[in-house]
């Protein structure tokens, strides 16, 4: 007898197919303009390393290299960083293994779908990213999405190679924060994992935060609600985790947020302009992208760049940015979500700590 060949959790292969079919296409450029777009797009990596470095006092070994991908590949190797992650969470294979065979792939091949959609949404938003989660021993890259930089500098209407090195600047700041920080990438791997583990809900529980779900989503789309549907639905143990994760990522965000307009005019003579653009396109998106944030909890997201930059700009203000870089000593050190709100409280905790 052949013995059954295990079902993935994720078909993984489906959620790449779906994402890439309905990824948004374009911009249309001439063949020459996106090869130059490209080229410069690797310089400007390099460019911003060194005043990174200078405006952080952090460095990181130089081994990353920047990739500049396409929107595929973009989902490629979010797709790859999910299942690192979630293969780190023993619980998760052994929870899928345990239902029938049929149920396991009806559910592996229906969350491939909804994942694949809300990976082609966010492959026309997200600019740049650092490969945190990667296999053991593979190398982590800055990810630069070259369409998505092209069409959002397009929609603004500012310089392209300004743009193009503000957010080079800001990718980079990812990278000198794992990259300096050796501990970062298991701590933020730790709380993720946690969160999963917290995660098992039985039936009655499981129908209890689908309702609430459901009355956060109508309080949201009303502007009656600062909380995001993500956190509606999570159980007491998942939101004390969540919001571990919410300060760490906030902190991530606005510390990236202020380096990347630190460098300044010298470097670049646009920034005013870009930060005033962009911060406008943030907070006015059309009603589609306004729906799918609150559905997804973008919302929540999009708070941590304002709520970290001005946590980080406000301690730093303070004590200057040597001081401030406590902050990576160790897990402990670590803003608080209350603190976030609070950089004076934070700055007199972090002082009795040894």
């Amino acid at each position: 007898m052949t013995e059954a060949v295990p079902v993935e959790p994720v078909d993984w292969d489906l959620a790449i197919a779906t994402a890439r079919r309905l990824a948004p296409k374009g911009p249309d450029l001439p063949a020459e303009e996106a090869r130059d777009a490209v080229v410069m797009l690797r310089a400007l990596a390099q460019d911003a390393v060194g005043p990174v470095q200078e405006v952080t006092g952090l460095i990181a070994p130089t081994t990353t290299t920047a990739a500049v991908v396409d929107r595929s590949g973009w989902i490629a190797s979010n797709v790859s960083g999910m299942r690192v992650v979630l293969n780190t969470w023993g619980a998760f294979a052994d929870k899928a293994e345990a239902a029938p065979a049929v149920v396991r792939s009806l559910g592996s091949r229906g969350t491939a779908l909804q994942l694949g959609a809300v990976l082609a949404w966010l492959s026309g938003k997200v600019l740049g990213q650092f490969e945190t989660f990667v296999d053991p021993g593979a190398p982590k890259r800055l990810l630069l999405v070259a369409p998505t930089i092209v069409h959002v500098e397009q929609q603004l209407g500012v310089p392209s190679r300004d743009f193009r090195y503000w957010v080079c600047l800001h990718e980079e700041t990812h990278r000198v924060q794992f990259g300096a920080v050796p501990w970062l990438a298991d701590h933020l791997t730790d709380r993720i994992t946690a969160l999963l583990e917290a995660s098992d809900l039985n039936a009655r529980e499981a129908l209890q935060r689908l309702v609430a779900f459901g009355y956060a989503m109508v309080r949201s789309l009303r502007s009656e609600s600062d909380v995001s549907v993500i956190e509606a639905i999570q159980t007491p143990e998942q939101r004390v985790i969540f919001d571990e994760l919410t300060a760490l990522m906030s902190l991530l965000e606005g510390h990236a947020d202020v380096v990347m307009d630190a460098v300044g005019p010298e470097v670049i003579p646009s920034v005013g302009l870009i930060r005033e653009r962009f911060t406008h396109r943030r907070e006015q998106p059309g009603a589609l992208d306004a729906l799918a944030r609150t559905a997804l909890g973008m919302d929540a997201k999009l708070r941590q760049y304002s709520d970290g930059a001005a946590f980080v700009r406000t301690a730093v203000d303070a004590v200057g940015m040597a001081d401030f870089n406590r902050v990576w000593t160790a897990p402990e050190y670590l803003p608080t979500r209350a603190e976030l709100h609070d950089p004076h409280g934070w700055l007199r905790r972090v002082e009795s700590l040894p």
